[in-house]
């Protein structure tokens, strides 16, 4: 079978290629209403615990004392005030966070957080090399800058989990060194021996292709060669909270034979204080080694699920992180809770959104499908896949599920998502 496509949801806004990718980054700062807010590209959503650090300091010193983990894996700092860009650019260029101001904005790449760790996929310890060597490629090629901010590759190491995020370039491992070249939303892959080079050159291609006329490839999909290896469906699965260990399960002691083990947290909405963040840091250990671009193997890496793995770490440090507010338990109500910005950072949004999703978490319980709140029909940071669209309205929200949409007020909307995340599949009409 071919990969699953993203279930049909009420329809959002149009592209509109024929203005300038405006999307934020590290030097490039967006002026919201709480403030302004920096984008940092994160290749593989490595960070070492100096970097971890130095984020922390960062938003103390310059934001809001919070620091926000992007459905990329990226990460964002609000409430920057005016004149912080020179600032804030300085400090993550002392810790190997700006490589590149002229790509700064394109090194968006998404990387298996569990690779090397569990002793599951096929490309184990090689996609952290991966990661290491396309992102100096991209900073390397002029053209490369010419991407939009929004562009993503993927590299899965054949577990099919950042597979299914429906990337612009996906190399999935095969084994020795090898992988399956997949074009946006193809249903059908290309073998490749040389896995990075290939994905550049099908960026390049698809950059010439485009002409101005699309971002992403899936926008242009009828156009582009699909490959000849059938895919199978993509399992899409987040790392499980908890103790990482030799089988990628919650609750496991430690790796077993090469598998490092770790630790799995999650955080509400994807935003921690900078207090958490230096926890964070510390759970690594005072002796973590730091790989180049922290791509080391004691690097935190943030996943586009909003959390966090911390290979090495020890066990006893999940009490800890619990206390300070870290998801460690897989499992629960606020399994697969996301949420736009909302009111009062956004405005574009009709509503606090985050809070109302918070409330409707406590007063109806629910697990199930993932569910994201959105105060605009834009639907940032939405999740890939079958999920919950739950839309501000002016009277209420509208709840879609597998494009059926129910309009509710307020007080009506915690009951109508705890259905709908336990709908079971059904074909959209």
């Amino acid at each position: 079978m071919p990969p699953t496509p993203d279930a049909a949801q009420a329809p959002s806004v149009g592209p509109d290629r024929g203005r300038a990718d405006a999307c934020p980054g590290a030097l490039r700062l967006h002026p919201a209403e709480d403030g302004n807010l920096a984008r940092l590209r994160l290749p593989g959503g490595f960070l070492t615990p100096r970097q971890l650090l130095a984020v922390a300091d960062a938003t103390d010193a310059l934001g809001d004392g919070e620091v926000e983990i992007t459905s990329r894996g990226n990460v964002q700092l609000r409430g920057l005030a005016d004149g912080c860009a020179a600032d804030l650019a300085e400090r993550l260029r002392a810790v190997g966070l700006l490589p590149s101001d002229t790509h700064e904005r394109v090194r968006n790449v998404v990387a298996s957080p569990l690779a090397g760790l569990d002793g599951r996929g096929v490309g184990g310890d090689g996609i952290a090399p991966w990661v290491r060597e396309l992102d100096r490629a991209l900073c390397a090629a002029p053209w490369a800058a010419g991407l939009s901010g929004k562009f993503l590759f993927a590299l899965d190491d054949g577990r099919g989990d950042v597979a299914a995020l429906n990337a612009d370039v996906t190399l999935i491992a095969v084994g020795a060194g090898r992988a399956l070249l997949r074009l946006g939303r193809a249903r059908r892959a290309t073998a490749v021996d040389t896995p990075v080079p290939a994905a550049l050159d099908a960026a390049r291609r698809f950059l010439d292709l485009a002409a101005g006329r699309a971002w992403h490839p899936r926008e242009l999909q009828a156009e582009l060669p699909e490959g000849d290896v059938p895919l199978p469906p993509f399992a899409g699965e987040p790392p499980a909270l908890g103790a990482v260990g030799a089988a990628g399960v919650a609750g496991a002691a430690g790796a077993v034979g090469a598998a490092v083990g770790g630790l799995s947290v999650g955080l509400r909405f994807g935003r921690a204080g900078s207090a958490q963040w230096r926890l964070l840091a510390a759970a690594l250990g005072e002796g973590a080694r730091e790989g180049e671009r922290g791509a080391g193997p004691r690097a935190a890496r943030l996943t586009p699920w909003r959390g966090v793995v911390l290979p090495g770490a020890d066990g006893s440090w999940l009490p800890r992180l619990a206390d300070a507010g870290f998801r460690t338990v897989p499992g629960g109500p606020w399994e697969g809770v996301t949420a736009c910005t909302g009111l009062p950072g956004c405005g574009k949004s009709l509503a606090d959104v985050r809070a109302q999703a918070a409330r409707a978490v406590a007063d109806v319980p629910a697990e199930g499908l993932p569910v994201h709140w959105s105060g605009c029909a834009r639907r940032c940071g939405h999740p890939a896949g079958r999920w919950v669209d739950v839309l501000a309205t002016a009277a209420g929200h509208r709840v879609t599920v597998d494009g059926a949409a129910r309009d509710t007020e307020e007080n009506e909307t915690a009951e109508a998502v705890a259905e709908a995340r336990n709908t079971p599949w059904r074909r959209p009409k």
